[in-house]
């Protein structure tokens, strides 16, 4: 016979709920001249991203709402990321462009909008990609990792079923676009070597060209 089947495990979405309402406040707050879509629309999307993790809840992480969440979530950052590379284009045109300049408070918050947008999109591809996901993670699916965390390569210092949430795929997102690089996790995957150069690369050009040119024109 059988033994008893075992409940499947799901990892916690609140911080992947209030991740994706900060990305909509975000992006909402931009300036008319620089946001590329109406606040209507950022919360039709935002509304679409949100409902399937409620059926992931609400079904005690169903297969079929898991996928269903997993190819959301993928679209949403493909979106967002999509977005934020167009603003910061925009935003860089605009610096060099004196018909379409902007005010130094302008490019700041445009600018801290962005950056701190690509630290919550990267986190949340971070989050659904590795190991298949994260029910996947939560139910040792055995999937390959996209990830090495400290914490399994030194076992005896973790809790015998430690595993990796949100928080910690958070802390790879923003260290990476802080010191250009994660600090104490490894990459081990080709595609997670992608992610971390597009992540730097978009960090870079917001900090150094348009963070750079708020603070000059502040300065003046």
């Amino acid at each position: 016979m059988k033994g008893p089947l075992r409940a499947r495990r799901a990892d916690p979405r609140w911080p992947v709920v209030l991740t994706v309402l900060a990305v909509f406040l975000l992006l909402a707050a931009l300036p008319d001249r620089v946001r590329l879509a109406q606040r209507g629309i950022l919360f039709l999307v935002v509304l679409a991203e949100l409902l399937p993790m409620a059926g992931v809840e609400l079904s005690g992480a169903s297969p079929r709402w898991v996928r269903i969440e997993r190819r959301v979530t993928l679209l949403f950052c493909i979106l967002v990321g999509s977005s934020t590379v167009a603003t910061l284009g925009f935003v860089v045109r605009a610096m060099v462009r004196e018909s379409v300049a902007l005010s130094g408070m302008q490019l700041l918050s445009s600018g801290i909008a962005a950056w701190i947008s690509n630290i919550l999109v990267f986190s949340l591809l971070y989050w659904q990609l590795d190991r298949g996901g994260p029910e996947e993670r939560a139910n040792d699916a055995g999937a390959r990792p996209d990830w090495l965390f400290p914490q399994v390569a030194a076992s005896g210092n973790a809790p015998p079923d430690w595993r990796p949430l949100f928080i910690d795929y958070l802390a790879i997102g923003f260290t990476t676009a802080t010191a250009f690089g994660p600090n104490d996790v490894l990459p081990l995957t080709h595609r997670a070597k992608v992610l971390i150069m597009l992540e730097s690369s978009i960090s870079l050009v917001t900090i150094v060209v348009v963070g750079a040119r708020a603070i000059n024109v502040l300065g003046h």
